[in-house]
Parts: C-alpha cells; structure tokens; sequence
C-alpha cells in the first residue's frame, strides 16, 4: 500500500471518529446479556444495510451444529439465539478474503449500586467511555465496522469477499462463531479485535465449564448432627479441584508460550446454589466451575482428570461416599489455540500484514502476548486452519464494575484495522 493512501485512510477514521464513538455508545445501552442480544443485533444489521451490505441474520439451530468439532453443551434454548453477518463480494476477487469478527453478547452487570452510574447508561469521562460490553467487546465491533466505513468513504471496498460477523454466545459457549463456520463463512484470515492493550494474542487456553451437583440428607437444624449438609460438603470437592489447578500450573506441566507465567491455568468457581431454609439443613447444592487448559491438552483427557478428582476427593468422605456428586457440562468445552503455532505461509503473512499496519499507525512494532482467557479464534484456528488475530484496544474492569475502553486506543485500532483490510485484502473502486 502506497504511503500516500494509509495516510487517506488514517485521516478518514480520525473525520468519522466522533461518530464511531455516538455509534459505540448507543450500542453498549442494549443490554445484551445472554438470549437478550436481538436488539443489539437489529442496531448492527441496520447498520451494516446502511452502509450497503447484504445481510444474512438467523436464529442458531442446535441440532445444525451439535455434531461439529468445538461444540460445546447448552442449557435451555435457543430461540433468541441470533447471529448476524454482513456479505462484502467483491468485483475483482483479486486479494485475500477476510473474516471480520466480534461478540454481542456481554455477561451479566451485577449489582447496579455497584457502578458509578447504570451499566446501561454508557458515557465518557476523561477519554474512557464506561458502560457493560463497551469494551467486551462492543468496542472492537465499531472498530471492525468504521474501519470499512473509512475505506469506503475514500472510494474504496476490499478487493476480495468480506464477511462481517457479529455473534453470540461467544461469553459461554462459542456456538455462534461455530454457527457461522457451519453456515459456510470462510476465509484466509479472521481478526477478531478483543480487548488486549493494542497486542497480538499469540496464544490463548481452552476452558470447561461443569457444575457439581450435591444431595444432603435435610433434617430441622435442632438435630443437625443427624442429617448431612449438601452446601458443606462441596468444601472438600472444591479443595480438590484448587490441588488440580496447583498441580496444572507446575512448571514442569506449562505450555511452551505459557512457561513465563507463575500461574497461566485460573479455576474458578463462579456461582453456588443450595439450600431452602435457613433452620433446615440443605438438601442440595450446585456449584459451577470454570477451570483453563492449555493449547493442546487433550479436552476428553482433562475432564476425566477433573472427574477423576472430584470422585476421588469424595471417597474421602463418610457421606460423599454413598452420595456421589453428579457432574454435568453446560457451557464451554473449549480447547486452547496457539497462533504462534499455526505455522502456514498464510499466518505468517497474516501476522506480517497486521505488523505493518500497527507500525504505520503507532510508529513501533506490534507486541505479542497470551491470555489466559479463550475467545472465539480457536474456530477459525483448529477447525477450519484460518489464522486468526486476536488484536483490539485497551480496556479495564471487564466482567467487572465500571467496564471501560480507552477512546484513543480504539481510534488506533480502527486505524490499523483499516490499514490491514487495504494491504490483505486490497482495494478496489467501491460499488456504486
């Protein structure tokens, strides 16, 4: 790309700016938390048929993807489960097509007094715009979507096929993301701009989610000692899990990528239920888990291990022993995907693209990291051999109160978004 152009098509983000950010804004007050998103996804196919695209939008069907590798298990259904993806052809198909994709769904706010100001009352203060999802991964969204509003304000449109996603369930499941591989959208390349400061993410672990169901023996609490308490019974179980991750995180059990990190595999156990009256001692408890794995861990191999844990832990125990837990999966069954292992002619050149367009707009070279968090790039990256780029703003306090995403940074993102669609895609007159 010639000098000239990417300084075009960096002033052309800077002049759309303050309308990204109204747009980013009014995107980030549709709450939409899991089997919530359709509003947020009517705002982005209104959107992306303003601008000019095709637009295919379409409730998921379990059964269209249960059999596919990367599926993970679900609870409930999926009536209001919508994707929605915008179809850039172009006329030439002289360059290399790209995946354009980003999540919808955020999790839960928690607590309203516990924000500054409603979660859903999204607004700016001192270069930060705060609000749920503004920055996981709205943020990243606007970015993907002005970038291609930049190129096409200057006259231009991406000389190879496109594809715009917006998903959900990438918060839990990921099953969007495998809904839109199963409706046929590939490409050479994905870039999924997820909020991680302005770096590359060269790996990223896998994830399981299971919940632990218990039985108590319920009993009034004036003869407590008689009956068995379903909520104190999970204290060894979750014991045991904490000496699982510990042994995980040894050094000598580390991925390659993961070796600088003193503990890259995070167990969590992110709700407990149990119990109906406080003067009768529980009858139930469910606890669920969410515990890391990492890049090619065998994902059957790591759930025998946990399950092997948690039955073993219970022999230990009087009443677990005749009580077994009851495990059951719902969510993520994740693996972990290494970009700086996906070692193709095309994912070097990937990665050399996106390089070039970051110098460009930051004057320094690009950093490469991992997270010990998944996102969806592990669909385009195991099952479909897609390199996938993990690269989008900074971001503070997500899954937390008072998420927030630094203006600059996205404007800087858009900017080296638009400057990669150009030299991977390359250009072509735009449609009229």
């Amino acid at each position: 790309m010639s000098s000239g152009l990417s300084g075009q098509v960096i002033d052309a983000v800077d002049r759309r700016f303050d309308q990204q950010v109204a747009f980013l804004s009014e995107l980030t007050s549709h709450p939409s938390t899991r089997g919530n998103e359709q509003s947020a996804q009517q705002c982005m196919a209104d959107q992306l048929r303003e601008m000019g695209y095709e637009t295919d939008r379409w409730a998921i069907d379990v059964k269209d993807i249960a059999h596919l590798p990367g599926f993970s298990p679900v609870i409930g259904d999926y009536e209001n489960a919508v994707n929605v993806v915008g179809i850039h052809r172009s006329q030439a198909r002289r360059g290399r097509s790209l995946i354009l994709n980003g999540h919808i769904d955020v999790v839960p706010a928690g607590p309203p007094d516990a924000w500054n100001k409603p979660p859903f009352e999204p607004h700016v203060d001192g270069g930060w715009m705060y609000g749920r999802g503004a920055g996981d991964m709205k943020a990243g969204l606007a970015a993907n979507l002005f970038a291609l509003g930049a190129l096409r304000e200057l006259g231009y449109q991406p000389a190879a096929d496109l594809f715009f996603q917006s998903v959900v369930e990438e918060e839990c499941t990921g099953n969007g993301a495998l809904a839109c591989l199963q409706r046929g959208y590939r490409a050479d390349a994905a870039l999924i701009p997820e909020p991680f400061d302005e770096q590359l993410i060269s790996a990223q672990v896998g994830v399981i989610w299971l919940q632990v169901h218990l039985l108590g023996k319920p009993v009034h609490v004036l003869e407590a000692g008689s009956g068995s308490n379903a909520i104190e019974a999970a204290i060894p179980l979750i014991m045991a899990l904490k000496a699982l991750e510990k042994r995980w995180n040894g050094a000598e059990n580390r991925h390659p990528q993961f070796r600088h990190l003193d503990h890259p595999l995070n167990l969590n156990i992110g709700r407990i239920q149990g119990g109906d009256w406080p003067s009768s001692v529980p009858a139930w408890c469910c606890f669920d888990v969410r515990m890391g794995i990492y890049p090619g861990q065998d994902i059957d191999d790591a759930r025998a291990e946990i399950e092997s844990c948690l039955q073993d832990a219970a022999d230990t125990d009087a009443f677990l022993r005749n009580n077994r837990p009851r495990i059951v999966y719902h969510g993520f069954l994740a693996e972990g995907y290494c970009l700086a292992e996906h070692d193709t002619p095309t994912a070097r050149q990937a990665v050399a693209s996106l390089e070039g367009a970051h110098r460009s707009v930051n004057g320094d070279a690009l950093r490469h990291s991992v997270t010990t968090a998944t996102t969806d790039a592990r669909f385009f990256g195991l099952y479909a051999d897609t390199p996938a780029l993990v690269y989008g703003p900074t971001a503070e306090a997500i899954h937390g109160f008072n998420e927030r995403v630094n203006l600059e940074s996205i404007r800087r993102i858009t900017q080296s978004i638009a400057l990669f669609i150009a030299d991977w895609c390359g250009v072509e007159p735009a449609a009229r």
